[in-house]
């Protein structure tokens, strides 16, 4: 079973800095793609960033230039190195990865989420 554990989010205030990171365990065969997505209370989850195994990366308009991830699918991890932090940027943050069990199934799977609270 394909479980994504993330870690590092919290609590800080508008300005600051907080490192997210994701690790994907379980029977897995190669990650083409890993990402970020985040919810805030009463909105839709929205995208915040995705790399490929290749490295390519894209980002939310609103993210670009103050977040940055990166990653070795190779090893099944990613992070999201999130700068200059607004309030708006309070969400819960999921990670996501898009794996091959086999060479023959697929499958898109979620994190449990971490919250990131962005204080004014």
């Amino acid at each position: 079973q394909v479980q994504l554990v993330e870690s590092g989010g919290g609590l800080v205030q508008a300005g600051g800095s907080l490192r997210l990171s994701c690790v994907v365990s379980g029977r897995i065969y190669s990650i083409p793609v890993m990402g970020w997505y985040r919810q805030a209370p009463g909105k839709e989850r929205e995208l915040v960033a995705t790399i490929s195994s290749g490295g390519s990366t894209n980002y939310a308009d609103s993210m670009k230039g103050r977040f940055t991830i990166s990653g070795d699918l190779v090893k099944n991890t990613v992070n999201l190195q999130m700068n200059s932090l607004k309030p708006e940027d309070t969400a819960v943050y999921y990670c996501n990865c898009h794996a091959w069990t086999t060479r023959w199934s697929n499958s898109n799977y979620w994190g449990q989420g971490t919250q990131v609270t962005v204080s004014s």
